[in-house]
């Protein structure tokens, strides 16, 4: 089974960059072979020679294979016919991948011997009608791949393949193809609970990064993303008449009272160098001028970059919620979810890491990278075993424009595929070397 794209031409130019996205045709699931036009690899004739051999002759199926997971994008916790894809294209070279017991997600060893290194992917889609206008688009109404885990999908397939073409592995590769990490707190924890990290010395990941240009790959050293909780917080009062507020508990007061005050109150009560950040995103009670409402939610999400600090906030913020709302008689209930913690890549693996790009896309590759306040689950698989996490550039550079992750317009540079196969395959040999 392959992937076949029916237009030969588009969308595209040799080096992989969007030209017309309104022409061609979206990609198929078919026996009868791939045809598409071939991009750029930017680290070809870096080596080993059997990566190298196996890009040329592949390079259009890893492409294919990600326009056909866009144009047919599965929600969390329903990624089942990616996982299928997956499953069927690692046993079509060989290997011997099992699915989790919930129908998602593949886990799947590479080689042999007693140390093993883990290469982690995630595959689902988010809740969204995309607007690329891409020939391979979503064809799943409410569904689209605009944060890249279609890249990511198929960058792991293609290193997979690839590994598995080599004359010989200095160790074992384990790859991890991971449903949900859209929705907290992340399937990263059903594969933990699966046994995907049992033996596990280093796990490796890569997310795509609009902000970088094709060919870099943005690194750093401690905490690369930031903790992310949610917060409900549902209020109940009596009600009563607008004109007598003094008989009855203002429950609009009271949300308000939280709305404003508590984030002043962490920002008092935590260090201002963590990061920490309470941001509402929705509020909602009542519907009359002249009626306080009975009951009301507000829900907001609670971000920082420091893991110290991230153990501290659910009891920080329970007593400060009780202190705010104790004077305005009101019944509150708190729900705190914890979210994902921080990644955070330890110094050894993220130069172990350097040296994989290096060696797969030149010493100029390696680009410098900020922390960010969003939320990846990959900081799960930290929590449990060493490991480092990058930012692999997906803009074509000047004049085309940046088009950030999570909105329905993203698009990348298909050039990237390739220089994400080469970064996993030659951080795993790094790794294990």
């Amino acid at each position: 089974m392959t992937v076949l794209d029916s237009r030969p031409d588009v969308p595209g130019d040799p080096q992989g960059r969007i030209i017309n996205p309104m022409e061609g045709s979206e990609a198929l699931i078919s026996e009868a072979g791939v045809s598409m036009a071939p991009v750029e690899d930017l680290g070809a004739g870096r080596g080993p020679f059997w990566l190298d051999d196996w890009l040329r002759a592949n390079a259009t199926d890893v492409l294919a294979w990600r326009r056909h997971i866009h144009a047919h994008p599965e929600l969390s916790r329903h990624e089942f016919a990616t996982t299928e894809l997956v499953v069927t294209l690692l046993r079509s070279v060989g290997l011997k991948p099992w699915v989790l017991p919930g129908g998602t997600g593949v886990v799947c060893d590479i080689g042999s011997g007693e140390r093993c290194v883990a290469l982690r992917a995630d595959m689902d889609a988010l809740p969204l009608t995309e607007a690329t206008g891409l020939p391979y688009a979503s064809t799943t109404e409410g569904a689209a791949h605009m944060c890249g885990h279609d890249a990511h999908t198929a960058i792991l397939l293609g290193a997979a393949r690839a590994l598995a073409g080599a004359p010989e592995l200095p160790g074992r590769v384990r790859l991890i193809f991971q449903p949900a990490e859209e929705v907290m707190p992340g399937g990263a924890l059903d594969m933990i609970a699966a046994g995907a990290l049992d033996g596990v010395e280093r796990i490796y990941g890569l997310h795509v990064d609009p902000r970088l240009e094709v060919g870099s790959v943005g690194m750093r050293v401690g905490a690369l993303t930031s903790a992310a909780d949610l917060i409900e917080l549902r209020l109940t009062s009596p009600g009563g008449h607008t004109s007598r507020p003094h008989l009855t508990a203002d429950l609009v007061h009271a949300l308000g009272t939280v709305i404003t005050s508590l984030p002043a109150v962490l920002s008092r009560r935590v260090d201002p160098r963590s990061g920490t950040i309470l941001v509402w995103g929705a509020v909602h009670a009542g519907q009359a001028a002249n009626a306080v409402p009975q009951d009301g939610v507000l829900r907001g999400t609670l971000r920082t970059a420091d893991h110290e600090v991230w153990t501290a906030l659910e009891p920080l913020v329970a007593s400060s919620v009780e202190s705010l709302l104790a004077p305005t008689g009101v019944g509150f209930h708190l729900d705190y979810r914890r979210g994902v913690p921080p990644v955070v890549s330890d110094p050894e693996s993220t130069a172990l890491m350097r040296a994989g790009v290096e060696a797969a896309l030149g010493e100029g590759a390696v680009a410098p990278t900020e922390q960010s306040s969003g939320g990846e689950d990959f900081g799960w698989y930290l929590e449990h075993v060493q490991g480092a996490f990058a930012r692999l550039g997906v803009w074509s550079g000047p004049p085309a424009p940046q088009s950030d992750i999570h909105r329905p317009t993203f698009v990348l540079d298909e050039r990237a595929l390739l220089c994400g196969v080469r970064t996993l395959v030659h951080t795993a040999l790094t790794t294990l070397a």
